[in-house]
Parts: C-alpha cells; sequence; structure tokens
C-alpha cells in the first residue's frame, strides 16, 4: 500500500467539500481528463463517478465507486483500471493547527486484476509522485473556493 501525506491550509470540512463534489474529481485526480455522470448522491456508498481518463483520443471510459464515507473524515474509492483491475484508493482527513489546516492522507493499492503483480515497491514509486500532484490540485480548489471575489 501506498500512502501519500499533504497539508492544506483550509478545513477537513472545505477539502471534503470539493471531495464530495464529484464534478470536480477531473480536475484534481491526476490523469482522469473527463467526468461523463456523477451518481445522484455522490458521495454515497455504492455512489460512482463516469469519468474518461488518459489524453483524447486515446481516452478510456471507467468508474470509481464509494465504498466508506464519513463526512468530513474519510473517503474511501474503489477505482477501475480498464482492464488492468481495480484500486481501492483511502482518503483521510485530519484537522491540524485547531482546524484551519487538514493533513490529507491517501492510501492506495491495487486489489484486483494483471496490476498486482507489480510489486508494493514499484506500485509506490509510480503512485507517490502522482499522489503528490493530485493532493496538491485538490488542496489549490479547497483553497480557492474559500477565496473571496469581489
Amino acid at each position: 500500500m501506498t500512502e501519500t501525506k499533504y497539508v492544506i491550509r483550509t478545513s477537513p470540512d472545505s477539502v471534503f467539500a470539493v471531495l464530495a463534489d464529484g464534478w470536480t474529481y477531473a480536475g484534481w485526480v491526476v490523469g482522469n481528463s473527463h467526468i461523463r455522470d456523477v451518481d445522484a448522491g455522490w458521495p454515497a456508498v455504492g455512489s460512482r463517478i463516469h469519468h474518461s481518463a488518459g489524453a483524447w483520443p486515446l481516452q478510456i471510459e471507467d468508474s470509481t465507486e464509494v465504498t466508506a464515507v464519513e463526512a468530513g473524515r474519510l473517503l474511501e474509492l474503489k477505482a477501475r483500471l480498464w482492464l488492468f483491475g481495480s484500486a481501492r484508493i483511502r482518503i483521510i482527513l485530519t484537522p491540524r493547527d485547531g482546524g484551519a489546516a487538514t493533513e490529507v492522507s491517501m492510501l492506495e493499492e491495487i486489489v484486483s486484476g494483471p496490476a498486482q503483480l507489480i510489486p508494493s515497491l514499484i506500485q509506490g514509486l509510480l503512485f507517490r509522485p502522482r499522489n503528490v500532484e493530485s493532493l496538491a490540485r485538490l488542496g489549490d480548489i479547497a483553497v480557492g473556493r474559500e477565496v473571496v471575489r469581489p
């Protein structure tokens, strides 16, 4: 399992608000390029985001499903990886600095399909840089939503 941590300078509720808006998924998840649909009730357990990954015209259509949720604290997803299998992604939000900041922990592991044959060390080398960038993008969206515009 690969774990990536990142501190975002806003509250856990602000970060979770971005996670709870399925239409922002392609804006912060590196590799996703287009949201085709978001199930009603997202992020309730069992709801899905229907997205495309990759650059046009070589996009792969797939989906990501919520497997666990605790508003303001946790979101667990099962992300399909097309023919490669699927991954479990667990996002944990921990308040820091009296709630003015959030430590985001993203844990990711391949749980099915041929991609499971990739050794954990190699998975970490592949996932960690992508997840750091994804969490930085998540932070930019969460902080940006709080900026008061004239």
